[in-house]
């Protein structure tokens, strides 16, 4: 059986500049995925990575933490023989999250820059508030399908392109399959292409993951198993990796 895991990337570095680094708490994230499966003895035979630069440093700094953890142990010898890595062969696109920008400027005429946004949410009394209402009616608006031509990217295209993503993870995952051995494969994506994933697993619509994308945690890990062919949801939005270190480390964005 091979067990495909889907983590969201650590947190990104929301309201500045360049969101797409990791802030310094998701760097952390990362790193305690990396230990608590080095620690629990989880074998992981491939890591893989959209090409984001929060995916990618998230995938480097757990596995970079994974190995740590497993060469400053004795007792976990049977797990260093595979040392993991990133390259380009292991870089999907396919697990990049959609446009966040392109879809929350198409919302509204009046946003059609950055600084129109920015005033907008300023004048706000809760700023962070007012951006989460205005998030969630441009994702309505995506989402619902009547402007699909306004988009770089629709949702049926972007959904399209998540199926796409699963069956590139699929053809990877069997080429490190090892006889009479369960294998698991690891790919640091985007909450939307998770909660793509899971609800055309559900047979649900765009509704059902847009729902879930709200609520996936950053490094939160959802399982899949490929067995006779045939995909199955094993769990979602797993973090158990972060109560250690306290409700501090749990984050949506």
């Amino acid at each position: 059986m091979i067990t495909i895991l889907l983590a969201r990337h650590g947190q990104a570095s929301f309201g500045q500049k360049n969101y797409d680094n990791l802030s310094e708490l998701g760097v952390t994230q990362a790193r305690m995925l990396g230990e608590h499966y080095a620690n629990t003895e989880r074998r992981i035979d491939a890591v893989f990575s959209g090409s984001l630069v929060r995916q990618q440093d998230s995938a480097r700094h757990f596995i970079d933490s994974y190995h740590a953890t497993l060469d400053a142990s004795s007792q976990l010898t049977a797990l260093r023989s595979n040392r993991l890595e990133l390259s380009d062969s292991t870089l999907i696109e396919e697990f990049n999250e959609f446009n966040h920008q392109d879809v929350l400027t198409k919302s509204n005429p009046a946003f059609a820059s950055q600084m129109a946004i920015a005033m907008e949410i300023g004048q706000a009394k809760v700023p962070k508030l007012r951006l989460a209402e205005l998030f969630d009616q441009a994702m309505q608006r995506w989402h619902g399908g009547e402007y699909d031509s306004d988009y770089i990217e629709n949702w049926t295209e972007f959904n399209e392109r998540t199926q796409r993503a699963l069956e590139r993870i699929r053809t990877q995952a069997t080429l490190v399959e090892k006889p009479d051995e369960d294998s698991t494969v690891l790919a640091f994506t985007s909450g939307g292409v998770i909660a793509a994933i899971t609800a055309q697993l559900f047979k649900q619509d765009s509704q059902m993951a847009y729902q879930l994308n709200k609520r996936l945690i950053n490094t939160g890990v959802t399982a899949i198993t490929l067995q006779r062919e045939s995909l199955r949801l094993l769990s979602l939005n797993e973090y158990s990796h972060l109560f250690s270190g306290g409700e501090r480390f749990v984050t949506w964005r």
